[in-house]
């Protein structure tokens, strides 16, 4: 048994496969992200997905189900207590979280914004959950003129801060939000991430920048990524990743525009001589279709990346491996604005495998970081478990 020199991970944030078995408790009953927007789209055109097993995972309309797929497949339940990117990231390498990150859909609470006004020297004007767009079209002009922060937050646990880089400088904005994340690490408050988000142009016309940073919470134990930099692996963070694990065990960072930025990346990392993993969130499905309930939009870059797969399968070597997951659900055509509780889709795929098999459905995330773990003899997370020896490479 020979174990892989690189591991491909491809997170396709919020890219759910039906709901999980405790979505009632997360008022997510009948969340069915793919399978949704499949029925919306009379059929989802994904060829390359396909051929790796995804309808044999789950029956997806417009999806074909080979009789003898090229990857092994199955799918993942969520174990930890939420349905954030953190948490099911977090998971994915070997932690489980049972104490949910906050949510404010009535706005922060008034202690914080007055402590914050006072920190940083400026008023705040919104306070509510809205959409990065139109809390622009609403409250930028006042803030051009009164030079007072916008903060927002939307379905997931975020503090946004929102500011003309030519009212406020960029190094002031990031020190902000800096303040605000200190102030925010109190269990009371449990905001996974403070986000900033510059932006430019005049009332009408206004535009984020790609000087978006976010600072999020400190991984709560030592996750896969950890084990892999200390025992000298290299750790490629594509997209969002270093910022969702707060560069905890990241080697390399590289940041991406958007989905196909992000496959541009991940081909190009497959052109370095490594030994360890990259690891690629693609944010669009979520940020930019998910949350804004377009299973339109969402299917039609769902067949955007899959036209990108060949690019990746045609530099796979023999000793990599290429994993395909979620993080949690975002069925565009389910109520709301929020993330769904349902499960995953796992592909595993290498150029050794001879015919695809359905693998034993996954009771956690972590079972990936725990398979990462054991094919690089690194220590094992204390939850997951490894399906190495079920997908590995003869010889």
């Amino acid at each position: 048994m020979k174990n892989f020199k690189r591991v491909f991970l491809i997170v396709m944030d919020s890219v759910g496969i039906g709901e999980a078995p405790d979505a009632d408790e997360f008022n997510d009953r009948g969340a069915d992200t793919l399978g949704h927007i499949a029925e919306h789209m009379n059929g989802l055109h994904m060829p390359n997905m396909a051929k790796l097993g995804l309808s044999n995972i789950k029956e997806i309309k417009g999806i074909q189900k080979p009789e003898t797929p090229k990857a092994h497949y199955t799918k993942m339940q969520e174990a930890s207590n939420g349905k954030d990117t953190m948490t099911g990231h977090w998971e994915i390498m070997g932690l489980n979280i049972q104490q949910p990150f906050r949510t404010f859909p009535d706005g922060f609470p008034e202690e914080l914004i007055n402590e914050l006004e006072s920190r940083s020297g400026r008023k705040i004007i919104g306070n509510k959950p809205a959409s990065g767009t139109e809390i622009l079209e609403e409250l930028g002009k006042e803030h051009m003129e009164t030079g007072a922060l916008i903060v927002y937050t939307s379905a997931d646990s975020v503090l946004q801060i929102a500011a003309h880089e030519e009212i406020i400088p960029i190094e002031e904005q990031y020190r902000i939000c800096e303040i605000a994340r200190e102030l925010t690490l109190d269990e009371k408050y449990m905001v996974g991430r403070i986000i900033a988000r510059p932006f430019i142009g005049e009332p009408g016309a206004f535009q984020r920048t790609s000087n978006r940073h976010d600072y999020a919470l400190k991984p709560f134990g030592r996750t896969v990524m950890n084990e892999l930099k200390d025992d000298n692996y290299d750790v490629i963070a594509l997209g969002k990743i270093s910022d969702i694990y707060d560069g905890e065990g990241v080697t390399e960072s590289i940041r991406t525009i958007d989905n196909e930025d992000g496959m541009t990346k991940l081909v190009e990392s497959m052109d370095k001589d490594f030994n360890g993993i990259s690891f690629l969130n693609l944010v669009d499905f979520d940020a930019k279709y998910g949350h804004r309930r377009d299973p339109e939009g969402y299917g039609k870059a769902l067949e955007a990346y899959d036209v990108r797969l060949p690019e990746v399968f045609n530099k796979l070597k023999a000793d990599d491996l290429l994993l395909i997951t979620a993080d949690h659900g975002n069925d565009p055509v389910h109520h709301g604005t929020d993330h769904t509780r349902e499960f995953v889709p796992l592909i595993a795929f290498h150029t050794g495998i001879t015919s695809g098999q359905q693998l034993p459905e996954r009771e956690t995330f972590a079972d990936i970081g725990a398979t990462i773990a054991e094919n690089f003899n690194v220590s094992m997370p204390k939850f997951g478990k490894s399906f190495l020896n079920e997908i590995n490479m003869k010889g």
